[in-house]
């Protein structure tokens, strides 16, 4: 994973009035926890939109009054209206336990089925995955080029070393359809190819009535 930085301060007091007041402050009130007891810090509301709004996910190495800690972010509380972050909860790492994490699914390769005339579906934008902190990767990227129309990738296809994928075995992942605007062009050729056909059996049939009246 992606590692970031924060710095913050601890909260002298913890309740709505301190938080409306650090939040005018430009801050973000915040809470650490996982290791057994809670931290309750601040950081600057700059500094973690860049980590919130970024399509990367990231282990935070928070410095709080020059306590270090690595951390990910487990929770988030957004402004209704100006969807600016209003709390932040952290989920302290320990490199010997597995963490839950939501990782982003990338896609590399121009598919075969894409380029005679299918469309590339992706269901998943990320993916929940368990796994130590040292072996999660920064997202998940799958090679489509060798998908055909009709084809697809499951999770159970996925194959990554010490990452387990929480979602189910037989979800798909990324697929090659049948476009529907060329679904449409085949449908409209084949109705024509028959209407062709009806019109050429009729006309063929108005001129053996024609000789026979002549006869």
């Amino acid at each position: 994973m992606k590692k970031a930085q924060l710095s913050g301060s601890l909260r002298a007091n913890v309740g709505k009035k301190d938080a409306a007041a650090q939040r005018v402050a430009g801050m973000v009130p915040c809470v650490i926890y996982g290791s057994g007891e809670q931290t309750h810090f601040s950081v600057r509301s700059v500094d973690v939109q860049k980590i919130i709004f970024s399509p990367d996910v990231f282990q935070v190495e928070i410095d709080i009054d020059g306590t270090k800690k690595m951390a990910i972010i487990q929770d988030l509380q957004m402004h209704p209206v100006r969807d600016t972050p209003m709390h932040v909860d952290f989920l302290e790492l320990d490199d010997t336990k597995p963490v839950k994490v939501s990782l982003p699914l990338r896609t590399e390769g121009a598919p075969i089925g894409v380029m005679n005339g299918g469309k590339l579906r992706q269901p998943y934008r990320k993916l929940r995955m368990l796994g130590l902190p040292g072996a999660l990767p920064e997202a998940v990227t799958l090679d489509v080029s060798h998908l055909k129309i009709g084809t697809s990738i499951r999770i159970s296809d996925l194959n990554i070393a010490g990452v387990e994928v929480l979602e189910p075995a037989s979800a798909v992942v990324v697929s090659v359809k049948m476009a529907r605007g060329a679904s449409e062009e085949e449908e409209e050729e084949e109705a024509a190819a028959e209407a062709a056909a009806a019109a050429a059996a009729a006309d063929g049939g108005e001129e053996d009535e024609g000789d026979s009246k002549e006869g």
